[in-house]
């Protein structure tokens, strides 16, 4: 399946994304330290009966480094444009990390325009369940990354051994990822600017859990919703998702690391055909 990649000018920004098949438009969103190659694996087989939209988000990637807009709503208007210049009326929407808060976002603010969710490997901000994550505290590199202008400064030529710790985690065996995805990955991330970017949605964190709690206070999702858990984050997002939405059905990938797509991505792919069909 040939996977066209290219710019596109949006209402907002120009945000570079990979467009693959025909049929109903299915939106996968990245996240940290990603960009839309984290689909590559799964793209080709999603794209043999849908339309696949996989766009590097804001700053990241192959898209201009943003000065600022990574908190959550920014990002789910930064989603509705994209949709809007490739007049795209209404869209499935699987997203992973950071990905996820925008998503939900998205979902919340423009329920007719979603047909499905599904969400992975993420927080909700503080909303109820997230304390089953952070029981033992918030993992080391959300308070380093969350620092203005510290961690780009440290990891600035350093980037392939900083970034291999998550890519190695990221999976069940320890042993990474592809490792052309994995090149492309860093070299996406290499430079001041471009790390700079990727922990700006770290430090937006505070923004966007207060803009979470304050939408789902308001209004609860109604969209059909998929949250699949794998082992590092388990099931504290189906808890949170539970809490604010009445259409939810919570998954468990065994065996598998934080990456889904590319440790288990035929049992994503699986999970996927059924839900979304």
């Amino acid at each position: 399946m040939e996977v066209d990649v290219r710019k596109v000018e949006t209402s907002r920004l120009s945000i570079n994304v990979a467009t693959a098949g025909e049929g109903r438009p299915l939106l996968l969103l990245h996240g940290f330290p990603h960009t839309w190659r984290l689909w590559a694996t799964t793209m080709s087989v999603l794209a043999r009966d849908r339309r696949v939209i996989a766009p590097d988000s804001r700053g990241l990637g192959d898209n201009e480094r943003s000065a600022d807009g990574y908190d959550a709503e920014n990002l789910a208007r930064d989603i509705v444009a994209l949709l809007d210049h490739l007049l795209v009326p209404s869209v499935d929407v699987v997203a992973i990390d950071a990905g996820v808060p925008p998503a939900f976002l998205f979902a919340l603010h423009n329920q007719d325009r979603i047909g499905r969710l599904v969400v992975m490997e993420s927080l909700l901000g503080q909303l109820a369940g997230a304390e089953t994550f952070l029981s033992s505290g918030a993992p080391w590199w959300f308070g380093f990354h969350q620092v203005p202008g510290l961690a780009e400064r440290v990891v600035v030529g350093h980037e392939a051994e900083y970034l291999d710790f998550f890519y190695r985690s990221g999976t069940f065996d320890g042993q990474g990822i592809d490792h052309g995805i994995r090149d492309d990955f860093v070299n996406a991330y290499s430079g001041i600017e471009s790390l700079r970017c990727g922990f700006e949605y770290y430090r937006a964190m505070p923004s966007s859990a207060a803009q979470i709690a304050t939408a789902t206070s308001a209004t609860r999702l109604a969209t059909p919703t998929l949250v699949i858990g794998s082992e590092p984050v388990g099931d504290a997002l189906f808890e949170q998702v539970t809490g604010v939405a009445d259409n939810v059905i919570g998954d468990r990938i065994a065996e598998c690391g934080h990456l889904i797509p590319l440790d288990r991505p035929a049992e994503l792919i699986r999970r996927l055909a059924s839900f979304l069909a």
